[in-house]
């Protein structure tokens, strides 16, 4: 029966190809001949072809839970011992089950798409939802005819590989899932872009149309790149959580430009400015998007993230060869109608900060770029394996996150078109006092150990939060001078009847958040490796900590681990044990690491097991004391909970509301 299954799930693939084909074809030549039944056929395809690929995806789930190692992708990514959680997991733990994943994503939102989208910009939904099927096709044609998930043996294993161990993390339950959905999902503005160039709609319904898709597709992003951080932070026992891997950086691109675009279309929707320029931010970044699974499916990075040796490199070369042109050719080909409304009227206007933080977002991303395809390129040409590692992107990207988190406070109480010296004063005055006085105190707290980019990000970090609550308060005191509102209710309607833009700013909060985190964790980290015997104790940081024996566990699938007792203290006082641990696996070749962390908000003591010796009675343990950690994981929430609070739809406006909108407009123009 599981035969079967597999036989099933390969016949649902290939029925998925074919009537992609179709909807393809049927849109294409249904809009040319303005022919609605045809349209009608191809929408219904989309639902189809939906359908099917979710029925392929619910089959090779069945497949892996129930063990048929007859099935080679299952035989490789699970065995007998693998915990449920992790069998699941093991559906986009290698090259064609992650393409499946890919596809999945792809063709539900093809469907929604097709079938949700209602109201002014419909005529732009059988354009977009015909290039959402042709994106699909390229995907299922790799499924169907270059690396199938459902192919079998000719013989069944009694067991399978299992998974990497490195894999087996509630982590990578979340991780690759939200990414997929955050890269996939840009997708779907870009075919809004093309569609509305094609129909030459140069105004603001296509924005309009893919705002909401933009930033849950952005938040989606968001949330997988953070959980990558939090995995390889707990996971791969170096200490760290960024360390611009390649793949890493595949993902942090499109993060970028996808940030660029959001704040960019502002300009668009107020003025009617930057066409050119949104249009191709929104290409850019599905473009980045193919790029980076292009990196990691083409076999030629080391990463631990990536896939191995694979032959789809080419494939997913030659299909980012064909966007790129086929975009640029509709990018050039209506440039017409992509003029400019307005102009810029002053370099101190929100406009111009607008702009330069695009511009600074933008540098960013190809700085990464370049780091990430300049090793690729010299071994290419010259046939000298270049590294280039995180000193060359601290140095790069360092100054830049500093001037963009300077803009994220200036940029939303600048005024539109033209800023007095009064607008100005009135506005970053206090801002500008309490970041001075912090750094002084900073600088004072700080004088032994002085750090000048911590310094700057911790300053320029409270500049923003400072412009944040300043906001808040004057647009609070406005709303109950015009409506008499006391503080509790006029502070409630304030928030949620203005969601796009208090969402924005406790985006923004979060961003800053992650910015003290990020400065603190990898300026102020300490780190000492030490052999101790039972009893003996590490001291580090203030910290003190007491090893008292090994015990040796059995915890499938695991065949043996290794576990060290160590208690923490801290002034006198015990804080708790952690047990970092060697575990060692049977589809492993050496023992794998597991971490033990104790988290407060001022630090992450880190402990690595790095050796033992039973019959010595000694361990050797690498320990760190890593500063603000959790402030990077608490403002990655405050963004998510920013996104989520920003695209929910907001109350009804009363009169009230426009008149208090436009109180607070001239307090801060």
């Amino acid at each position: 029966m599981d035969v079967n299954m597999a036989q099933l799930g390969s016949i649902t693939l290939f029925l998925a190809f074919f009537t992609t084909l179709y909807v393809v074809f049927a849109y294409v030549v249904g809009i040319a001949t303005r022919n609605v039944r045809l349209v009608a056929s191809a929408r219904g395809g989309v639902g189809g072809v939906a359908l099917l690929v979710s029925l392929a995806s619910a089959v090779l789930v069945y497949l892996l839970l129930v063990g048929d190692f007859k099935v080679l992708y299952v035989a490789q990514y699970t065995n007998r011992a693998l915990p449920t959680l992790y069998k699941v997991s093991a559906f986009w733990a290698g090259q064609a089950g992650s393409l499946l994943l890919w596809a999945l994503v792809l063709f539900l939102y093809a469907f929604v798409v097709a079938y949700f989208h209602r109201g002014e910009g419909r005529d732009m939904v059988p354009y977009a939802s015909a290039i959402l099927m042709f994106i699909g096709l390229f995907f299922l044609y790799l499924l169907t005819f270059v690396s199938s998930p459902f192919e079998t043996l000719d013989f069944t294993p009694a067991d399978g590989q299992g998974l990497n161990p490195l894999l087996q993390n509630p982590g990578m339950l979340i991780h690759p899932v939200t990414t997929y959905l955050g890269y996939v999902g840009f997708a779907v503005p870009f075919a809004f872009a093309v569609s509305a160039l094609l129909l030459r709609k140069s105004g603001v319904i296509w924005i309009k149309l893919t705002r909401r898709w933009t930033l849950i597709t952005w938040m989606f992003l968001s949330i997988g790149i953070i959980y990558g951080a939090q995995w390889a932070y707990v996971e791969l026992g170096w200490g760290g959580y960024w360390a611009w891997d390649p793949v890493e950086n595949a993902s942090l691109m499109p993060w970028l430009t996808g940030t660029a675009f959001l704040h960019s279309v502002m300009i668009q929707e107020k003025k009617g400015m930057l066409k050119v320029w949104n249009v191709s931010l929104v290409m850019m970044t599905f473009l980045l998007t193919i790029f980076g699974t292009f990196l990691t499916r083409s076999g030629i990075l080391s990463s631990v993230h990536a896939f191995g040796e694979s032959t789809l490199g080419m494939y997913f070369l030659g299909f980012l060869a064909l966007m790129t042109l086929g975009s640029l050719y509709v990018l050039f080909n209506r440039m017409e109608v992509l003029a400019q409304e307005n102009e810029f009227e002053s370099a101190l206007s929100k406009e111009s900060s607008f702009l330069l933080n695009n511009l600074l977002l933008v540098g960013a991303a190809f700085a990464v770029f370049w780091g990430t395809v300049f090793p690729l390129i010299s071994e290419t040409l010259r046939g000298v394996e270049v590294t280039v590692s995180a000193p060359f992107f601290n140095r790069v990207l360092v100054p830049i996150g500093i001037l963009l988190v300077v803009l994220t406070g200036i940029c939303p109480l600048i005024a539109w078109r033209r800023s007095s010296f009064e607008n100005l004063r009135r506005n970053f005055l206090y801002p500008l006092g309490v970041m001075l006085v912090v750094m002084a105190g900073l600088a004072f707290y700080l004088r032994d150990n002085l750090n000048l980019g911590a310094l700057l990000a911790y300053g320029s970090s409270t500049f923003v939060i400072a412009t944040i609550v300043l906001d808040v308060l004057r647009a609070l005191r406005v709303r109950q001078r015009v409506t008499g509102e006391g503080l509790v209710v006029a502070l409630f309607r304030m928030l949620t009847r203005n969601r796009r833009r208090y969402g924005g700013y406790l985006v923004h909060l979060g961003v800053v958040i992650m910015i003290i985190g990020i400065a603190g964790s990898s300026i102020y980290d300490v780190e000492v490796t030490k052999t101790v015997r039972v009893g003996e104790v590490i001291e580090i940081q203030g910290y003190t900590l007491e090893y008292t024996g090994i015990d040796l566990e059995q915890r499938p699938p695991a065949l043996q681990n290794v576990v060290a007792n160590v208690v923490v203290f801290k002034d006198g006082q015990r804080l708790g044990i952690v047990r970092p641990e060697k575990a060692f696996h049977p589809n492993s070749e050496g023992p794998v690491t597991e971490v033990a962390i104790l988290s407060s908000l001022a630090h992450d003591v880190y402990v690595i097991l790095a050796g033992w010796d039973l019959d010595r009675g000694v361990a050797t343990f690498k320990v760190k004391v890593n500063p603000l950690v959790a402030w990077l994981w608490f403002g990655a929430y405050l963004l998510v909970a920013g996104t989520v609070f920003a695209v929910w739809p907001e109350g009804r406006r009363l009169a009230a509301d426009r008149e208090v909108n436009l109180a607070i407009g001239r307090g801060s123009g």
